[in-house]
């Protein structure tokens, strides 16, 4: 697993030229004229010239749009369809952000009186059997050979970024977990969101066929784009897409959708997308659906979705526009410890080229020289640092490109990329409520910070620590959470091993409390994640107030 938390949903999608972007290199901005502030480079939206399947009641307007590919299916001509008014100016970035996000979670009624903590006393690690026998550390551990030799060629296309001002170092709005998508549109759905719903239930059967034409779409009509993406599809090719369609699934919901797309629009920054390759991507999503919705596909039903486009393009180019004026798009990181702590966890310490602000319990994307344009989401490993280092937990798993290349080939003096700081399984610091806190391999990582951040505000609520593991073996930062045990009275550190590869996690948090009175905070693999919810609202613990990163982008994440 290469990142024990994520809640982006589409910040691991790949893309740019020579590890630059989704879309397009960065280029630098011309100098800013004297006595007026910089409006940024390619900040207008193209008109949108959505490209769908003719039908037969479809009125049929200007030229011809370019021809379909000739990899995939024939299809019978397209005409240009007449985008709806709003969509056919030029757009730039609105002078006002979107609406903010949804607040930080409100708290629910204080308790009459803080629970005092009577840590109960630490249990033994639960041992079924012994311990398999595990290979030497070293074993695994591949020639050094020259790395820097190896990340001259990506790094000299990585370009640059202009330097920023630094940003604020605030705690961020939680990020939304979008619902599961509907068929059924609840009575209050708009026009557009029944028309919108009732095509991704016509298509859903055919998803994979979906994706596949729209990126045949898309690189035959713009072949400029493809060497943008990763030479390897077979990640990135259902994020892009995805990430759309979780959108115009939720163009009704107002809450969560400006949420999620402000945090798209930031994320896609380190990837090079520039406002001008919005209308691309909307063309051939339009393209895709109306050819395999082709039963449904009426003129309301384009109009709807080309309504829902351009405002989910316009949300994320504003977000990112904004964001521009804060902080550079990336950042570059040079290794300067790597300790392999077990055959295929490490432990990696890197120095930013500038301040890099963060929350502990936040995560990050990093990018390797060795496997340009392919990021993937690392929780941070401890509160922020005076001396600014940054370190992460790295578990290599098979056929995990950037995990192994972390773990098995970086060394001190490489040098990677981060992209911003994200996410919002962070300490709220108004309340004195008790931390449980829940990891499981090397999702201990934001745990750690977490535990790191509560002392640094000198704060005595209590804090609880599960740390779950297969073996002995891999409680490989277990020593580290034991010494902050004996310095803080506040803390219970408990390992939990099943060498039966059932995870107790969540057995063991049933022991223990009573948890009324806690923040809850999980963190680790998906399926532990599942369990541990269910295990924290069983003994007591509301809905929100358990937080933990998306399930569906630690699937993602998980090479």
């Amino acid at each position: 697993m290469d990142a024990p938390t994520t809640t982006s949903a589409d910040n691991g999608t790949s893309g740019g030229n020579g590890g630059g972007g989704w879309f397009t290199p960065r280029k630098d901005p011309a100098p800013t004229p004297a006595g007026g502030e910089q409006e940024p480079e390619g900040s207008r939206l193209a008109a949108l010239r959505p490209v769908g399947r003719p039908t037969e009641s479809r009125a049929t307007d200007g030229s011809r749009a370019g021809r379909g590919p000739g990899a995939v299916e024939n299809s019978p001509p397209r005409e240009r369809i007449r985008a709806v008014e709003h969509s056919e100016t030029a757009h730039a970035p609105r002078s006002e952000a979107p609406p903010a996000a949804a607040a930080h979670r409100e708290q629910g009624p204080e308790p009459e009186a803080v629970r005092p903590h009577t840590a109960p006393a630490r249990p033994e690690t639960v041992r079924p059997q012994a311990a398999p026998t595990q290979p030497e550390p070293g074993s695994l551990q591949p020639r050094h050979g020259s790395p820097r030799a190896d990340h001259g060629a990506a790094q000299a296309d990585h370009g640059s970024p202009r330097p920023q001002p630094v940003p604020e170092q605030r705690a961020l709005a939680p990020e939304p977990r979008v619902p599961a998508q509907s068929s059924v549109p609840t009575p209050e759905a708009s026009p557009d969101a029944v028309l919108i719903r009732r095509t991704m239930a016509e298509v859903g059967s055919v998803a994979d066929k979906v994706t596949s034409y729209f990126y045949a779409l898309l690189f035959v009509r713009h072949p400029e784009l493809r060497s943008l993406f990763p030479a390897a599809m077979d990640t990135q090719r259902d994020r892009l897409l995805k990430a759309l369609l979780t959108a115009a699934e939720h163009i009704d919901n107002t809450e969560v959708l400006v949420a999620y797309l402000q945090n798209l629009g930031r994320g896609h920054r380190k990837y090079g997308t520039r406002p001008e390759h919005y209308p691309a991507v909307g063309e051939c999503l339009i393209g895709s659906l109306s050819r395999f919705a082709s039963a449904i596909w009426d003129p309301e039903t384009e109009a709807a979705w080309v309504r829902a486009y351009t405002t989910i393009s316009q949300v994320m180019i504003d977000a990112a526009a904004t964001d521009e004026l804060r902080a550079p798009a990336w950042w570059y990181a040079e290794v300067v410890s790597h300790d392999l702590r077990t055959p295929d966890v490490a432990v990696i310490t890197v120095r930013p080229d500038q301040p890099y602000p963060f929350l502990a319990g936040q995560y990050t994307s990093l990018e390797t020289p060795w496997w340009p344009r392919i990021w993937r989401h690392y929780s941070f490993a401890s509160a922020p640092r005076s001396d600014g280092l940054l370190s992460f937990h790295v578990k290599a798993v098979p056929a995990g490109w950037v995990s192994n290349a972390l773990v098995h080939r970086a060394r001190p003096g490489d040098t990677i990329r981060l992209g911003p700081p994200t996410g919002s399984m962070t300490v709220d610091h108004t309340t004195d409520s008790g931390l449980l806190c829940v990891g499981g391999g090397t999702g201990i990582a934001p745990i750690k910070a977490l535990v790191e951040d509560v002392a640094e505000h000198g704060e005595r609520r209590p804090v609880e620590v599960f740390y779950g593991a297969r073996t002995d073996h891999d409680l490989y930062d277990i020593d580290t959470m034991l010494r902050l045990q004996q310095s803080h009275p506040w803390l219970a550190v408990r390992p939990v091993v099943d060498q039966q590869a059932h995870l107790q996690l969540p057995d063991a948090i049933r022991e223990y409390g009573p948890w009324n009175e806690y923040d809850a905070y999980l963190s680790g693999p998906p399926g532990m994640i599942r369990s541990g919810v269910d295990a924290l609202m069983d003994v007591g613990i509301p809905s929100d107030r358990i937080r933990h990163d998306s399930v569906e982008e630690l699937v993602a994440a998980g090479d």
